[in-house]
């Protein structure tokens, strides 16, 4: 098995890796996933998404989870867990785009003609304050409505799909409509589908979790636990990436930034500025990091730094320290 931005890489040295430290990311024991997976959980409707991530944390007996994107107590849905070190991956995830179906119910009985037209008017760029009760700051923002399609209308009830940017608020969404409509649009159930790549059709429940687990405790059977969480690398595929050699690995973690010579590949189309994902020659991913030239600038480069790291993953001393410090100078 091979991560899709693993492949079609631009070979730029060649290294040996050592089998003697780190593991490839698709071979992971259940313990070592624990503290780099990743669940893609169904949420029920009713709990926070913090209450979810609490009852997650009691059933795998784990200190630290967390999620992608909060869902309102009662929506359902696509809601990714990081697992230990996997949380710092998470906010990838808020890179793509998310699909909701919600159900709503007009004030009035609207012409078919007259709906479809202000439904088309809210695809692309709008504007969105946040609802009183909200998380964040009511302050008027712009986000992106990808597709906006009526599902099923029954009446005065509406199902609609909607794909649109990180951020959107559904509700606030069928309110406005409404407000075009004139009587008005509150909406009455909603559930996301999708949160970038991942689709609801790779949902798991709490249930199904928490027999996983009693299951490895209990049996030392890791056949279902192994099929629920996913190497974090799966929330990597949508970013370009860089292999490194093992002995820069972690000189990364401990907070250094990639030089030249530490690459060994790379995506063939990377761009200054550019988000990559930082991975060994095992493909466990290392760190995230900004791009400080293109794919062609780092081919005809012989030294100097290449990427800027944002956020480290791998915990330090997974792999042999292959860097010096500067000793202090006398004063």
């Amino acid at each position: 098995m091979i991560l899709p931005q693993l492949q079609n890489l631009v070979q730029i040295d060649q290294d040996i890796s050592n089998d003697a430290y780190g593991v490839r990311y698709d071979q992971r024991t259940v313990k070592e996933l624990l503290n780099y997976g990743l669940i893609l959980l169904d949420k029920p409707p009713g709990p926070t998404s913090h209450e979810t991530v609490a009852w997650a944390k009691r059933i795998l007996k784990l200190p630290k989870i967390g999620h992608s994107g909060t869902l309102d107590p009662q929506v359902s849905g696509v809601l990714p867990l990081g697992l230990g070190e996997a949380t710092k991956a998470l906010g990838v995830l808020l890179m793509g785009p998310k699909e909701y179906y919600g159900l709503g119910r007009l004030h009035s009985e609207p012409n078919k003609e007259k709906l479809n037209s202000i439904l088309k008017s809210f695809i692309g760029e709008i504007y969105q304050k946040p609802p009183q009760r909200s998380a964040v700051l009511r302050q008027t923002r712009t986000r992106k409505i990808y597709e906006l399609e009526v599902v099923e209308q029954k009446e005065r009830l509406l199902l609609l799909r909607v794909l649109c940017e990180a951020g959107t608020y559904i509700r606030k969404l069928y309110y406005d409509i409404g407000e075009i409509l004139g009587p008005g649009a509150t909406m009455v159930e909603l559930r996301r589908s999708r949160v970038h790549q991942f689709h609801e059709d790779q949902l798991v429940t709490l249930h199904e979790v928490a027999e996983a687990f009693a299951t490895w405790e209990e049996k030392n059977d890791d056949s279902k636990l192994k099929k629920i969480i996913l190497p974090i690398e799966f929330a990597l595929t949508e970013i370009k990436s860089v292999i490194i050699r093992d002995s820069a690995v972690d000189a990364l973690c401990h907070g250094a930034q990639l030089a030249i010579p530490g690459i060994l590949q790379l995506s063939s189309n990377i761009k200054k500025g550019d988000l990559v994902g930082i991975y060994t020659q095992k493909g466990e991913v290392v760190a995230l990091a900004e791009s400080m030239m293109s794919t062609e600038e780092i081919k005809d480069a012989v030294k100097g730094y290449a990427f800027q790291t944002r956020r480290i993953i791998m915990a330090p001393n997974t792999y042999p320290k292959s860097w010096r410090t500067k000793p202090k100078t006398e004063q």
